[in-house]
């Protein structure tokens, strides 16, 4: 196999790895989130006010599967919403209290399992990979349309 197709197979193996052991985690824990919802509540900890609208935008979901999901959210007491003063059709998310705390652990967890994957690498080795895992990014963000 030519080293580029075995590059992004082993980067594709590592994100499975990794996303089943965030899903157990979510699954194993008090709330019991889903992937999406674990994403959304990330998405609203890093921009509190974000409206429905943006959560479209960046999970490109469908409106009425983030309108469902907002909800779940929202019945389980890890969101609240104000309506928008600018805009009284939009709504302005926040974590709560028990949504911060769960977020808290979220990015505990997400850090723990971050360290037992770069528990073998040296520091010099940790940072080479970050350099190489960027120029990559950049590659494809330069060109995302040829694709």
């Amino acid at each position: 196999m030519p080293p580029a197709e075995q590059a992004f197979e082993l980067i594709h193996a590592i994100m499975h790895m990794h996303r089943a052991r965030q899903l157990r985690g979510l699954h194993e824990g008090p709330s019991e989130l889903t992937h999406m919802e674990g994403k959304a509540l990330g998405h609203i900890a890093r921009h509190p006010g974000a409206t429905q609208s943006e959560l479209v935008a960046h999970s490109r979901r469908d409106k009425a599967q983030i309108a469902r999901l907002i909800g779940s959210l929202r019945e389980r007491g890890l969101i609240e919403t104000q309506v928008d003063a600018q805009d009284r059709r939009s709504q302005r998310m926040q974590l709560t209290a028990d949504g911060q705390r769960l977020y808290e652990t979220l990015q505990l967890q997400g850090r723990t399992l971050a360290r037992l994957g770069m528990a073998s690498l040296s520091a010099e080795e940790s940072r080479q990979l970050v350099a190489l895992l960027q120029k990559v990014e950049q590659s494809l963000s330069a060109t995302q349309d040829e694709a």
